[in-house]
């Protein structure tokens, strides 16, 4: 006998959720992380995420955010604690751009109530103004998730159910070993019938075989003075995410006595190791994080309280990858969230645990599939 059913790599945001999901299904599991959960030095941190289901991004998404919405909703009553705050989500932009177009061609495939408002009527409602020619749409069921809050929630949720998490030790490969496989760490082994890669930024490594094209890619997180109280969570300001002739921003709404968080999703720079990589502030990131805040924001300052950096994994698509390996079908993984990926942790863990038990899902995750059109794998 082996040491586990199940060995999960890497147990942050969408790894957490899937080694509660095998637990809870009776199944012997290890997590393995070099870190404890909530730490800060991959994704899945820096207090807050934004969820919704309007999602420019592809239509195909939605089916899996309802699922999604549902789990958070278990998540949350069976943690015991709010994971989730449904303050809306305003998204603005020009009314043929990616961002308002793709929102609203979303919620028209999958009939999701979605507001329409222009500048002024925005402007009447939120502290927001919006660029000229931009139009806005108003999600009221999105909001944003609690990142570091409900990664170990969800951790703390699989070691009720059995499984055991073990920290402090770097996975430095796995192999095919007769009907399992083999783990190794700096620490020791491990040995298991099937295995989970949910590994973000070193998924690249660990799936070097799939030769798959993902970049790591480093984005700033910046907190904000303001002293209006329509600017807060409490106050259900909603969170925002606009298109501008200078990039995507997006920002959420002061939570519990903090600063106002805004970052650009656009941009960033590719890195090597997220370990190894300089986190200081960069002044031209900040520079065009403040330009936005100046247009768009006119009750926040541009006097810092705080900063994070984060990494996207980026596809080459920007879709996620979730699949079996071609070559081992015992090993499933989730890589390439490519920036959008948190919101769906439960759903994704689900489909995981599906893959790696039963070997199928009967969640719609073709479109995210290694043969897919778009990702150039080698």
């Amino acid at each position: 006998m082996g040491d586990a059913d199940v060995i999960v790599i890497g147990t942050g945001g969408i790894g957490s959720a899937a080694t509660y999901q095998l637990a809870r299904r009776g199944a012997r599991v290890i997590g393995l992380d070099r870190f404890p959960g909530g730490h800060a030095h991959g994704s899945s941190h820096g207090e807050t995420r934004i969820i919704r289901k309007a999602y420019f991004e592809h239509p195909d998404y939605v089916p899996l955010l309802e699922r999604a919405y549902a789990l958070w909703a278990e998540a949350e009553a069976e943690a015991g604690e709010t994971l989730f705050r449904r303050v809306g989500l305003v998204e603005s932009g020009p009314p043929d751009g990616v961002l308002v177009a793709g929102v609203r061609a979303a919620a028209r495939d999958h009939a999701l109530p979605l507001d329409n408002l222009t500048g002024e009527e925005t402007a009447a409602r939120w502290p927001f103004r919006l660029p000229d020619s931009a139009e806005a749409v108003f999600e009221a069921d999105a909001g944003f998730l609690f990142v570091e809050r409900s990664v170990c929630a969800y951790l703390r949720l699989a070691q009720t159910h059995g499984a055991e998490l073990v920290t402090g030790a770097s996975v430095t490969g796995w192999r095919p070993d007769g009907d399992g496989f083999v783990v190794e760490t700096t620490d020791r082994s491990y040995r298991a019938d099937r295995l989970v890669i949910t590994a973000g930024a070193w998924a690249r490594d660990l799936l070097a075989d799939l030769a798959i094209p993902l970049l790591v890619r480093r984005k700033h997180l910046h907190w904000y003075a303001c002293d209006d109280p329509a600017m807060t969570a409490d106050a259900d300001c909603p969170c925002f995410f606009f298109q501008t002739a200078d990039g995507l921003f997006y920002g959420f709404p002061a939570v519990e006595g903090g600063g106002v968080k805004v970052a650009e999703h656009t941009g960033g720079v590719d890195i090597a190791d997220p370990l190894t990589d300089d986190k200081a502030v960069e002044p031209d990131d900040r520079a065009r994080v403040e330009t936005f805040i100046r247009a768009c924001l006119p009750t926040v300052t541009t006097n810092p309280v705080d900063h994070a950096v984060c990494y996207y994994t980026v596809s080459p698509d920007e879709h996620f990858i979730v699949d079996r390996h071609p070559d081992h079908p015992g090993v499933v993984f989730a890589a390439g969230l490519s920036g959008h990926g948190y919101k769906f942790a439960p759903v994704l863990g689900e489909v995981l645990a599906d893959l790696a038990l039963a070997g199928r899902t009967a969640q719609p995750i073709e479109f995210l599939g290694l043969d897919r059109p778009g990702l150039a794998v080698a």
